[in-house]
């Protein structure tokens, strides 16, 4: 069931969020954005400390890609809270099929209005490893003191945010999600699994989530019952910094949109 719900995406699929991404959020070669979040349980019996996380307080991990207009591309639910994202990441079957080459993400292309051809991506935060197909932020000490960097920040930011977009209306299509979920382990993956099914299907239809006026308005999150999974920052690969700055180039040369400085120096 789940697999004929979020199927693994095809690389047209890809390629239309791609589209759908510089459309949208405008961000280049883009074909999804992750992040996880920690979703908080009711202490497993004789779990120890497994499902215990650096917010002192027990969860398992849901991490998604999405798409451009907030629906889940692939989810990875079921981590222990003690881990952290982008090791969640490294080990999940996303990871593999993308380290693989069987994730289906679309060849290079050249970025609009460059020569420049660079890999296909999807955008993460600054606790992933920077990969050829995953796209993190400059380090914040970095940004702080080269605009460029702020603004690339912000334009990855941009795109990014349609995770936590998700998230949010995730969180107000189900309520579970506002109380410590009490069942256990292997009950509460299914129920998130369920969730994220039952999301896609709405979405579809463009159900609104209550609290929505309109389909793509953002809704909150309980923050005391899902917080980011983000506690690391993993050091990126030297051999991928050049596809990163080919990126920043092009979003404060010809991808630059007006508005981009003064909403770059807000963050």
């Amino acid at each position: 069931m789940f697999e004929l719900t979020i199927p693994s995406p095809t690389e047209n699929q890809l390629r239309q969020n791609s589209n759908q991404f510089f459309s949208k959020w405008n961000f280049p070669n883009c074909v999804g954005a992750i992040d996880g979040k920690h979703v908080r349980i009711k202490a497993p019996k004789r779990s120890g400390s497994l499902y215990f996380n650096y917010k002192e307080y027990y969860s398992i991990v849901l991490l998604a890609v999405v798409d451009a207009d907030c629906k889940f591309i692939a989810v990875d639910i079921g981590s222990y809270g003690r881990e952290g994202d982008a090791g969640i990441y490294l080990k999940s079957q996303m990871w593999k099929m993308i380290k693989n080459n069987t994730f289906n993400i679309p060849s290079p292309k050249v970025i609009p209005g460059t020569n420049d051809v660079v890999p296909h991506v999807i955008v993460g935060d600054e606790a992933f490893a920077l990969h050829e197909n995953l796209m993190k932020p400059y380090p914040r000490q970095q940004s702080a003191h080269d605009q460029s960097k702020s603004v690339y920040n912000y334009r990855l930011s941009r795109a990014r945010r349609t995770t936590e977009n998700t998230f949010g209306i995730l969180c107000g299509y189900f309520r579970l999600f506002f109380l410590p979920i009490a069942t256990a382990p292997e009950t509460t993956d299914k129920l998130i699994t369920c969730a994220c099914i039952l999301y896609n299907i709405l979405r579809g239809a463009k159900v609104l989530a209550p609290g929505q006026k309109h389909f793509d308005d953002a809704l909150p999150l309980p923050t005391e019952n899902l917080i980011p999974i983000t506690e690391h920052n993993v050091r990126a690969k030297i051999n991928h910094t050049q596809i990163r700055e080919i990126f920043k180039n092009y979003l404060n040369g010809p991808g630059a949109v007006e508005w981009q400085h003064s909403y770059a120096m807000q963050h």
